[in-house]
């Protein structure tokens, strides 16, 4: 995912390697883009051998503290790029559903078709809706086994799956209907992000 992340963010404008970390934790959020330099620059390194971003050292700009000499060289996409971009945000597959798929491919949702953003609406509300009837069934059978504060996590989690549940309904009213997001978006999720879950019943990307 973090590939058409990167790609997504140069395709509006060429960027610094700091510069798009930067960006990536604006725009996809502190938890799904807390990305060291150790995983970024080795990602823009298998990009450029592929041919989907081009380099370009520029000598003048200062470099950024941190950085090295990395800050000198500017990262643009390529027309190959723009392709395998296009292609990745086409994809709807199950990995689409995922907490981390789901919130880089929402994050590009206006760049997305609308018959592609409604089949990843709908995988996610389905593997939504199954994560908390799991949370349901556990509280039904173990509940008066966990301590309060673990009982009280659980509850959490639950109500967090049955939030976001109402809002991919939303959302996917909205898609059927041609209408834009804003037209129903709740104060909380005002600024485009998915809801999130806590971390003891997340899926894995």
């Amino acid at each position: 995912m973090l590939e058409l992340a990167i790609l997504g963010l140069l395709q509006e404008t060429p960027m610094h390697g700091y510069e798009l970390r930067k960006e990536l934790a604006t725009k996809l959020g502190t938890i799904r883009a807390a990305i060291s330099y150790g995983t970024l620059y080795p990602t823009l390194k298998r990009l450029h051998t592929a041919g989907w971003i081009s380099e370009q050292a520029t000598e003048t700009d200062i470099v950024p503290p941190m950085t090295s000499k990395r800050g000198r060289v500017v990262y643009k996409i390529t027309a190959e790029g723009k392709e395998r971009f296009a292609d990745l945000l086409a994809q709807a597959g199950p990995e689409t559903y995922d907490d981390a798929g789901f919130g880089v491919h929402f994050t590009f949702f206006s760049r997305t078709d609308r018959a592609t953003r409604l089949r990843i609406l709908e995988g996610r509300r389905r593997r939504i809706e199954e994560r908390r009837e799991g949370l349901r069934d556990m509280l039904s059978r173990a509940g008066d086994r966990l301590d309060a504060y673990t009982l009280e996590l659980q509850r959490h989690g639950l109500d967090a799956c049955e939030r976001e549940v109402r809002w991919l309904e939303e959302l996917i009213t909205n898609e059927r209907s041609g209408r834009t997001p804003t037209t129903t978006s709740t104060a909380d999720q005002a600024a485009g992000a998915p809801p999130e879950v806590p971390a003891p019943h997340q899926d894995r990307p």
